[in-house]
């Protein structure tokens, strides 16, 4: 007699959606059950059947489930590809449970000039193992030795790096050629592609690894797919943002036919959770489904449990992330202080009388547009920002010269370039030097060399402007955050350029915090970010649920703080739209006018 199935499954190598498919149909008790097993399944609502797209993970959970509900396959090749992909889900199960308990092979190929630590070895068998990684150890425990590692595999050569362009130079002629002398190295100069084996127009060996910045990389996706067998994206998060950029279909067009591929981040995300999604889908757009896929096992933008999250990526190998408590490299504890900052109220107020209150009054108004209200949003931000870093900015550079009495050398971050003009001033005397959007790549080296090895005791870097830059720690422990930035991430790297091998001291931030103006409702809104982010990375980090508070707009959250701390009852009607070139409303107006209303 033969035995009781409940339904039956189907392999599609195209499935609905272009890409393979298992497709169910089942007794309607038996497709309840599939649905509270596989959140990420997609159901036909003419049809009633259950798609789950084909991954070996998929393919391994559909497999258990056939032995509790039994399933029969519609033909012999849907039972086959069933039992492939479950075999070979259980077989890179195995193997990653094995590297990640220690077991590292000696594949017999030429060694890094530099040895590396037991715990970077993992990095290679890792890539070996299933073919990609995000490498999501903390800042300062040596991502990019642990991600080159590969590169001793002829198999993995010609190989690709991406990096963020401050750190071009650094990959090309400081790492690379420090670990890996042997290689034939070559910076991409522009952002059309030619024949790199062209040396000052002569032909040459073919390069063994090519160094490029996100930018150029736009130009080079479709000449540099299948050319490369292994692509490093260092600072992986850049890619966080998702399909909508031209960098992010470049990364994918050559991550898709590279041999191995990983990117490296302490931060993977920096503001919401769905980041994750998008860096890891460059390196195998199936591991976590579809976008649609991921928002209904997971929760999307806003997930409701991020340690699940977390755990899940360390657990299947997707993620490899280490602290230096887990590798036994712990430094000293950062000592992250608020330090309550003078403000030029004066100063504030004649800024923000110049359309900001206006623009604020518009953006909570709900008669206005919405394409409207997002010019007006990103208007009042920049704004908003501008005027409480120039009104805060002689009150920071005191600060930091009454910190340099005691230390030597300062880190001053900031983020408006005319605060960094008020601190080149007003720090003269410390022969500041800058890292910031408007140095070129060369007079970023300069600065940091003359920062190290030189007089200069301030380093003047934009907050979005050093992530990777390795050396500051080995004249400073002391950062100053004279400006904020909307992601925390973005602090937690600037912290890593001091916090990491080679520093002798304690690391010390301070976080300028103004009273009025933008900090205010950021500090709040930042620290929100923070605590849900962190049960991604950190496993033992405390769990806060999103709320209505995560949730809110921070512009919003910027123009309503704005106008309570101006006395506005924001429960009155809103200004009139502000006219480009009209006339500015003062605080003083507004408040008239409020009380004749």
């Amino acid at each position: 007699m033969p035995a009781r199935t409940h339904g039956k499954f189907k392999y599609l190598e195209e499935g609905t959606r272009g890409r393979p498919e298992f497709v169910v149909a089942a007794a309607p008790h038996v497709m309840m059950k599939l649905k509270r097993n596989f959140p990420r399944a997609w159901q036909d609502p003419r049809r009633g059947y259950l798609m789950l797209t084909a991954t070996t993970e998929v393919a391994r959970d559909l497999e258990w489930f056939c032995e509790r509900h039994p399933l029969a396959p519609v033909d012999a090749e849907s039972l086959a590809q069933l039992n492939k992909m479950a075999a070979e889900h259980r077989n890179t199960e195995e193997q990653v449970a094995r590297i990640l308990g220690g077991a590292v092979v000696d594949h017999g190929h030429r060694a890094p000039a530099v040895e590396p630590r037991d715990y970077q070895k993992l990095v290679p068998e890792m890539l070996r193992a299933q073919g990609y990684l995000l490498l999501g150890d903390d800042v300062g425990l040596g991502k990019t030795l642990a991600s080159s590692l590969i590169l001793t595999d002829p198999a993995a050569l010609p190989a690709l790096i991406v990096a963020p362009t401050h750190l071009v130079k650094q990959w090309a002629y400081e790492e690379l050629p420090k670990y890996y002398p042997w290689l034939r190295v070559h910076v991409i100069k522009q952002g059309t592609p030619y024949d790199t084996s062209l040396v000052r127009k002569r032909p040459g060996p073919r390069p063994d690894v090519l160094v490029t910045n996100y930018h150029k990389l736009v130009g080079w996706g479709d000449h540099l797919a299948g050319e490369v067998a292994t692509v490093i994206f260092d600072e992986g998060h850049e890619l966080r943002t998702g399909p909508g950029t031209g960098k992010y279909v470049a990364a994918s067009l050559i991550a898709q036919e590279a041999r191995y591929k990983i990117a490296c981040t302490a931060t993977p995300v920096y503001n919401y959770a769905d980041e994750v999604y998008n860096v890891v889908s460059i390196l195998d757009p199936e591991v976590l489904g579809t976008n649609d896929e991921f928002t209904r096992e997971w929760g999307g933008k806003k997930i409701p449990n991020p340690r699940a999250l977390g755990a899940y990526l360390r657990e299947s190998g997707i993620m490899l992330r280490r602290t230096r408590k887990e590798v036994g490299r712990e430094l000293p504890p950062v000592s992250s202080m608020i330090q309550p900052v003078e403000t030029d109220h004066q100063r504030l107020e004649h800024l923000l009388q110049q359309g900001i209150v206006a623009m604020a009054a518009k953006v909570l108004d709900d008669a206005t547009g919405q394409e409207e209200r997002f010019t007006l949003s990103g208007q009042l931000d920049i704004k908003l920002r501008h005027a409480t870093g120039v009104a805060k900015a002689p009150y920071v550079a005191q600060f930091v010269k009454m910190l340099l009495e005691s230390e030597e050398k300062i880190l001053l971050v900031g983020h408006h370039h005319d605060v960094y003009e008020q601190w080149r001033v007003l720090l003269a005397d410390y022969n500041p030097v800058f890292y910031t959007g408007r140095q070129s790549d060369n007079q970023k080296r300069e600065a940091k060399n003359q920062f190290i090895h030189g007089d200069s005791r301030v380093l003047i870097m934009a907050v979005r402007s050093g992530a990777g830059l390795n050396g500051l720690q080995e004249v400073c422990s002391t950062v100053v955050f004279g400006e904020l930035d909307w992601s925390p991430a973005q602090h937690h790297q600037v912290i890593g350029r001091l916090a990491r091998d080679g520093q002798q001291g304690p690391v010390a931030a301070f976080y300028m915090l103004s009273d009025d103006g933008a900090d205010p409702p950021m500090a709040e809104i930042l620290d929100l970010k923070r605590r849900i982010a962190d049960p991604i990375n950190d496993p033992d980090a405390e769990v806060v649920q999103p709320s209505s508070a995560v949730a809110m707009d921070r512009v919003k959250a910027l123009a309503a703080d704005l106008l309570r701390r101006r006395g506005v009852d924001l429960r009155r009607p809103p200004l009139p739209k502000p006219q480009p070139g009209g006339p500015l409303i003062s605080r003083q107006a507004l408040q008239e006018r409020l009380r004749r209303e």
